[in-house]
């Protein structure tokens, strides 16, 4: 039962946190100026999340205990939650000058963003980011890990 709660809850959150990045960047920056790399959609990224399932898959039919351990996987959603509040208050706080793109140089128009959430963390976008991928692979808790190896 666990096992499919934790596939759920991945699922949803790779839903949600897409989706939502969707609607922020078309709502700050049309739609139009919307592309799959600006929303952190790579080939790599979704053969990585592709891996992680199949993973998580082939563990429910190889060692479907350690899918019990429901702790850890809600330690991950918390992760995943808390990741995703952060970004999503980057995202908002930045507004138009918030982009999915890495900005090299130094452009005219843009300004430091000193308020909000930036006032406590330099990157809260990167942060809120790398939080919610690693929380997202704690919801799908490892055999490698959680497997007692003295019985």
């Amino acid at each position: 039962m666990s096992a499919r709660r934790q596939a759920w809850q991945f699922a949803a959150a790779l839903l949600f946190f897409h989706g939502s990045e969707y609607v922020l960047a078309a709502a700050f920056h049309g739609p139009r100026n919307v592309t799959a790399t600006s929303l952190l959609i790579s080939k790599q990224y979704v053969l990585a999340m592709s891996f992680a399932m199949l993973e998580h898959l082939t563990e429910i039919l190889i060692f479907p205990e350690v899918k019990e351990y429901w702790f850890v996987s809600n330690i991950g959603l918390l992760m995943v939650l808390i990741g995703e509040i952060i970004r999503k208050l980057a995202v908002i706080t930045a507004g138009r000058a918030f982009t999915h793109v890495i900005r090299i140089y130094h452009e005219d128009q843009h300004q430091l963003i000193t308020h909000g959430v930036y006032r406590f963390m330099r990157h809260p976008g990167y942060s809120g980011f790398l939080i919610w991928a690693v929380g997202t692979q704690v919801c799908l808790p490892l055999a490698a890990v959680t497997i007692d190896m003295s019985k």
